[in-house]
């Protein structure tokens, strides 16, 4: 029998077994023979410049493929630098398996290179943590990382490989029994519970279907269909489960806006929520005081959280609607609908008439309006920022599977993610047109990942929506210091298509309205990273950055 290095048997079971093509990270000397088993069995490795990269692209790669993201990143700084991408997905419930390389377990407690304590550190952010210490059981510690990252809430895991363990040699065969680790199983609540949460929706005048990341994680595209069309609920599909139904469905209320959404949950009588948390986005909860609510959560421990639930149903997204829509009645919600729509309208008068009308400096509004209309409805939206999420996320439609995709979801806000997620984007969907809206200072934290993307031919258009601040804590300021205190919030005016231009891709300096679609377009037809940076009006405060200033403030 072959006998092959521990980190070929890493690679030989990531594309055998769990059929992974793609992993991201960042070389190191601990992780040599992991990488060299990529080149042997073929599994693409997208190196990045920093080790917060990888996980964010990994992380972007499951919510786009439905598979879990693989992140290798060397021991010590490497470890670290990928703590904040680590971070996000277990906030984010992403399943993301991170390889992490460690110092020599014969050289413990002698002073080793990047000698530390990895383990306690990781272990808060993850659902399951392990050192693997015989190269022969590499096989089974990984096909346990895989169960771990899906089964239930999907989240992060974390699994150490030392160097001794990677570079010895061990039989080069998967025992034929080990089973893969992403096989799904799924559950379901009992008959006495879908019908009292049938009930209740069958005798609702006001329904609301309110969906988070657990339906798109849950795959539950056909029976979400089914279950909003038979029983014409109006939908909001918010998080990593936007677009399992269109933006333009026509029971889809997205186009309400934040303040429809506002409107439509607090006069709302009965709310579906789905694979969603009741977190501050929320108000934790108290947005629909009035409303009975039935909840359903892969994990049990968020049926009654921060607000009871009237009707919790434990399970799968997917299998609870196909178990509960035989119980649920045809209904017509027409009317709700329309009057949803018409009072939300007057909240977002002068939003519309902003989108549709050119100004000098430009509005952001105005902005994603000219972005949409340039790369329309097919095309996947990565947003990220402050202001500008608020922004993009009103502002721009996909009929694409996690075709808005925002980092306000979960409780980190981590900025940074827009450009690490529109390459994992275009990786995972080829054949899409990949736009990140990004705002100047969340640009900064991964903007050296256009060197990634050029050297991997990797293809996007990054809009900076360029205020030449920090312009969510910048307006905060001045909201409750005053404008005379500003401290750390503005950036000023820099030429950030110049850095992508040096590193080899296409960029352009925009200050006028009439100049936005065409940027974009030669940005498109160029095929290459590109990166449009238009000057938008300063002064311009989101409503979201006054939700958030009143959510900091002590009563």
């Amino acid at each position: 029998m072959a006998r092959i290095y521990g980190g070929h048997l890493v690679a030989k079971y990531l594309k055998e077994v769990e059929r992974v093509e793609m992993a991201f990270g960042l070389s190191g000397g601990h992780i040599e023979q992991i990488l060299d088993g990529f080149t042997e069995y073929g599994i693409r490795a997208i190196d990045v410049r920093h080790e917060q990269a990888a996980a964010m692209m990994a992380h972007a790669w499951s919510i786009y493929t439905g598979n879990p993201g693989v992140c290798l990143v060397t021991a010590g700084p490497g470890f670290t630098n990928a703590l904040t991408g680590i971070v996000n997905a277990h906030l984010d419930n992403a399943p993301l398996l991170v390889l992490c390389g460690r110092s020599p377990i014969r050289d413990d407690l002698r002073g080793a290179l990047q000698e530390m304590n990895q383990m306690d550190m990781v272990k808060p952010v993850v659902k399951w943590a392990a050192t693997c210490h015989d190269p022969a059981r590499i096989p089974e510690y990984l096909a346990t990382a895989f169960r771990h990252a899906m089964q239930g809430r999907p989240g992060p895991v974390f699994l150490e490989l030392p160097p001794d363990i990677l570079n010895a040699k061990v039989p080069g065969e998967i025992a034929p029994g080990l089973a893969g680790g992403t096989r799904k199983f799924t559950c379901h609540p009992g008959d006495r519970a879908l019908k009292r949460a049938a009930e209740l929706i069958n005798g609702a005048k006001k329904p609301i279907f309110l969906g988070g990341s657990g339906v798109g994680f849950s795959r539950s595209d056909q029976d979400l269909r089914a279950f909003v069309e038979k029983a014409g609920i109006p939908f909001l599909l918010l998080n990593n489960g936007r677009g399992v139904l269109p933006d333009s469905h026509p029971l889809c209320v997205i186009d309400t806006g934040f303040a429809g959404m506002t409107l439509g949950l607090s006069r709302a009588d009965v709310i579906i929520a789905a694979g969603i948390r009741f977190n501050w986005t929320l108000q934790f909860g108290g947005i629909f005081p009035e409303a009975k609510v039935v909840r359903i959560d892969v994990d049990p421990h968020e049926i009654d959280r921060n607000r009871s639930a009237d009707v919790g149903l434990p399970g799968d997204v997917a299998s609870v609607l196909e178990h509960m829509l035989p119980h649920v009645e045809q209904r017509d919600h027409t009317g709700w609908i329309t009057d949803l729509r018409n009072a939300s309208r007057a909240f977002m008068d002068s939003e519309l008439r902003q989108r549709e009308s050119p100004s000098e400096p430009i509005h952001p509004i105005r902005l994603v309006a000219q972005v949409q209309e340039a790369a329309g409805e097919e095309a996947l939206y990565v947003v990220d920022g402050g202001d500008t999420t608020y922004f993009g996320l009103v502002g721009l439609r996909s009929r694409e599977r996690a075709g808005v995709l925002t980092p306000t979801g979960n409780l980190f806000g981590c900025l940074g993610t827009g450009i690490p997620y529109a390459i994992a984007a275009k990786l995972a969907r080829p054949d899409k047109q990949v736009v990140v809206l990004n705002g100047d200072g969340s640009f900064g934290f991964n903007a050296m990942e256009f060197d990634t993307a050029v050297r991997h031919n990797i293809p996007f258009v990054c809009v900076i929506n360029n205020d030449c601040a920090w312009g969510m804590i910048k307006h905060g300021q001045e909201l409750t210091l005053g404008k005379e205190r500003l401290q750390c919030s503005e950036l000023g005016r820099r030429h950030y298509e110049k850095m992508v231009e040096g590193l080899g891709g296409y960029g352009e300096f925009v200050t006028r309205d009439e100049q936005i679609v065409p940027a974009l377009k030669r940005a498109m037809a160029a095929n290459k990273p590109s990166c449009i940076n238009v000057l938008t009006d300063p002064t311009v405060t989101s409503p979201a950055t006054i939700m958030f200033e009143q959510a900091l403030k002590v009563e």
